[in-house]
């Protein structure tokens, strides 16, 4: 085979087995480890932010396990629905999450109705707080997971003639096909690797937005969906490819989008009408109270006839 496509300045060759080892028919992968280990770090940091915010420790686990379990049972959810054709010839294989195949806005729409079911039967106060500290952490927690997507190889991305590249030279690699596709041996975008970065960034403007700019609470939340959202439907073009007439990769859904891509536009439309609602909601509580202390005044005192005409 010829060299790779590209004269690569920084060559990424993975030839990492996508499985450690298994264990009574059940198959532990990198991709399964770092979900885990992202869901602990996503966790234990949204924790951390709530204990500063004087939230009950008991309520943030509540709320964390109800959010895991809505997060996972969405990604999986979402993942499936994307990629039907996958799994029509054995349909056992939509419950192998820990092999790989997730939707990370399948998980934030899942942890979020999760967390906000718990909320609403436990009808706690101040979701604002408690939305900001699970924004931050789940983007760590996101920061985390990825890695094993990077040594599974399991998100297609689109060739490159770029200065960097990725290779998955292990043939077990969801990715190896592409590797060995053409006449040269393919490197692709190391679309991973910039999402890695992209959260790690996006983690540490979040903090900066709790810290300094917005002390109203929820604005944390909303900035982590608009950023996130910016960042997926930009990075997401790098994702799949034709070869051959077949297409790899995230499928086109509509106007050359991806799904991802499109639930990203919808969100970044939705996240400013929803500040301006909030912003307004709230400007109006202050003015509401003050009507009603007014009323309670001007009401005549018990035994007091009220002055008429």
């Amino acid at each position: 085979m010829e060299a790779l496509n590209t004269p690569l300045f920084l060559a990424i060759n993975i030839g990492i087995d996508p499985e450690i080892f298994e264990i009574s028919g059940l198959e532990i992968t990198w991709h399964g480890l770092f979900t885990a280990l992202g869901v602990v770090a996503g966790v234990l940091m949204a924790a951390f932010l709530a204990r500063r915010a004087r939230i009950d420790e008991d309520t943030i686990y509540n709320m964390a396990l109800f959010l895991v379990i809505g997060g996972i049972i969405g990604a999986r959810a979402l993942y499936v629905l994307e990629n039907l054709d996958n799994f029509s010839d054995d349909p056992a294989e939509i419950f192998a999450i820990n092999t790989g195949g997730i939707s990370l806005y399948g998980a934030l729409i899942g942890g979020a109705l999760g967390a906000a079911a718990y909320a609403a039967w436990r009808r706690l106060p101040r979701w604002g707080a408690m939305a900001d500290a699970a924004a931050i952490g789940g983007i760590l927690g996101m920061a985390v997971g990825r890695i094993g997507c990077l040594v599974n190889g399991d998100i297609y991305a689109r060739t490159t003639d770029w200065p960097i590249g990725i290779v998955y030279t292990h043939s077990d690699s969801p990715a190896y096909p592409i590797y060995t596709a053409g006449p040269a041996e393919l490197a692709q975008h190391p679309v991973t690797a910039y999402e890695i970065a992209g959260d790690l960034l996006i983690f540490a403007l979040l903090l900066f937005v709790l810290r300094r700019l917005f002390k109203r609470e929820g604005m944390v939340f909303f900035s982590w969906a608009f950023l996130y959202s910016a960042m997926r439907f930009g990075i997401s073009f790098l994702r799949g490819e034709d070869f051959g007439g077949v297409w790899v990769g995230d499928d086109l859904v509509f106007a050359g989008l991806r799904m991802a891509q499109i639930i990203a536009l919808a969100v970044m439309v939705i996240v400013p009408l929803a500040v301006v609602y909030v912003l307004r909601r709230r400007g109006r509580g202050p003015a509401r109270a003050e009507r009603r202390r007014l009323a309670r005044s001007e009401r005549p005192a018990l035994g007091e006839e009220p002055d008429g005409e």
